[in-house]
């Protein structure tokens, strides 16, 4: 599975969200969408991730952008990692993998020399037509939500 194709329209998905919420991609046409793929709430790197794009989300909104983390947990513990660290953006749970395997971010990954399946931190922006503008794989958390509020002030101006 190779994922969607830059500059395409992404077919539409549904995924259940925090606050009760099911988020349907055709629903946000008029406005771009960020979609980052992390492992596992509640861990040093995600939520480090997280809290970059809380601290940038004023600026995403300014530029006409909604975000929302994918995981593979469940709602209820998205519910607790969303109010524990006050992210003004919903999480996406993916405990089935379809999300993931659409965008093919479930890859072979080593941990203490034990292999297995897991979610390659990755991020996707769709414009506001629904056509996907720009991907980061293998993302270094450092840095990368301003990249992704650069990119996103690019698509917008647009």
């Amino acid at each position: 599975m190779s994922g969607p194709t830059l500059n395409r329209v992404v077919a539409d998905f549904t995924c259940e969200a925090t606050g009760e919420k099911n988020i349907r991609l055709k629903d946000l046409r008029g406005k771009n969408v960020v979609i980052y793929f992390y492992p596992k709430d509640s861990t040093p790197g995600c939520t480090q991730e997280g809290l970059d794009f809380k601290e940038l989300s004023a600026k995403f909104r300014r530029q006409n952008t909604v975000i929302f983390g994918v995981s593979r947990d469940s709602i209820a513990s998205h519910e607790k990692f969303k109010a524990k660290q006050g992210f003004p953006f919903d999480l996406l749970s993916d405990p089935d993998e379809k999300l993931c395997k659409k965008f093919d971010v479930i890859h072979e990954k080593t941990l203490y020399g034990r292999k297995f399946m897991g979610v390659v931190r990755s991020t996707f922006l769709i414009d506001k037509n629904g056509k996907l503008r720009e991907e980061w794989r293998k993302v270094k958390v450092k840095g990368h939500a301003a990249e992704v509020l650069e990119s996103a002030r690019m698509w917008n101006a647009r």
